[in-house]
């Protein structure tokens, strides 16, 4: 993959954590950026004039998905989000601004809103609340 901006990987497993997709990226074809094992997948589509995509219905599939993983527009406003590892350790901070698209593919998050925000949230449903859909941590520094 040629990403967009940088991804932030976990140290001790090179898993990737998280990655951003700028608003200024270009792309000159479809691109993709999740892998095949991931539970969501995410990339820019691109279409010429008049192209068309003919009508169609997704079918009936069972699919397990073992981790939720997020995808954040950022709508209005700038976020700093920073991003733990698999043992809750700080690995990387991203500051994004409106028009920006964050994946957050694994390990921990935590948010910290630099301007009034908005943010659209796409992620596996359905949400069955704080206290049976997160674990909530201090995080820990290198």
């Amino acid at each position: 993959h040629s990403f967009p901006t940088r991804r932030s990987s976990d140290l001790s497993s090179g898993k990737c954590l998280a990655m951003i997709i700028r608003k200024n990226h270009v792309v000159e074809k479809t691109e993709f950026y999740s892998d095949p094992e991931y539970s969501q997948q995410v990339g820019i589509i691109k279409y010429p004039k008049g192209g068309k995509i003919k009508p169609h219905y997704h079918n009936e599939l069972t699919r397990q998905v073992i981790y939720t993983q997020e995808v954040l527009f950022i709508r209005k406003g700038s976020v700093r989000i920073d991003i733990y590892d698999s043992e809750l350790i700080f690995v990387d901070s991203f500051i994004v601004e409106e028009n920006d698209v964050v994946f957050l593919v694994s390990g921990g998050h935590g948010f910290e809103m630099l301007e009034d925000c908005e943010l659209l949230e796409v992620k596996q449903g359905p949400y069955n609340g704080v206290e049976n859909d997160k674990t909530h941590f201090e995080g820990k520094q290198r």
